[in-house]
């Protein structure tokens, strides 16, 4: 799994977590009994389920987000890169350049001393500048990376806003008394997931915005 897929399913997964707090207070003997009991009466209760990973694979604003997101963020990093493949051309260049130098020393090359402390002090300034522009380069990465952790955590809370706002519309008039996310759900009943129609909501409410 390549790096921009890892960031990906990070903030997927940031958002799943964050996108409800949902409540499981069943043991599993008296769950079992329940839905034995619901299916014999032939009635539900007023339970929801819904998947949070497939809302958030077929929100058209969370697919949007995060490729704009990734986008940025591979455009950020690929610049980031030209500039530390640059940077290291020059750190080459300045080893050539000192190693030249060092044979000069050795090889008496040098006309006079000053010509040689020239030489030398032209090396130092180069050598700080070198170190001045990769605290520069590291400072970028970093401002990188945090500005990426900022926009990923506004669109999870935009994302958690969008559908927990669509939840309390859907459910104005109170039908539903739990609202749960299907990963705490041990086994299931026919006739309580409404993902399919949390995701045609949130779709048809996002296309008119």
């Amino acid at each position: 799994m390549n790096k921009i897929s890892i960031i990906v399913e990070s903030i997927l997964g940031a958002a799943v977590i964050a996108l409800f707090i949902l409540f499981f207070t069943v043991t599993p003997g008296a769950k079992k009994t329940a839905d034995a009991e619901v299916e014999a009466a032939g009635e539900l209760l007023p339970i929801a389920v819904v998947n949070t990973d497939s809302i958030l694979k077929h929100y058209t604003l969370a697919v949007e987000s995060t490729d704009k997101l990734m986008s940025q963020y591979e455009e950020s990093t690929l610049k980031l890169d030209a500039k530390a493949k640059s940077l290291q051309r020059e750190a080459e260049t300045f080893q050539q350049d000192y190693i030249n130098f060092q044979k000069k020393v050795e090889t008496g090359a040098f006309l006079t001393r000053e010509r040689a402390e020239s030489e030398a002090a032209k090396l130092e300034k180069k050598q700080q500048q070198l170190v001045s522009k990769q605290q520069d380069l590291e400072n970028l990465r970093q401002k990188l990376s945090n500005d990426f952790m900022t926009q990923q955590a506004a669109l999870t809370q935009q994302l958690q806003d969008s559908v927990q706002q669509f939840l309390r519309e859907y459910n104005a008039d109170g039908h539903l008394h739990l609202i749960l996310n299907d990963a705490v759900m041990m086994n299931k009943v026919a006739g309580y997931d409404i993902t399919e129609k949390v995701i045609e909501g949130l779709n048809a409410r996002y296309s008119k915005e």
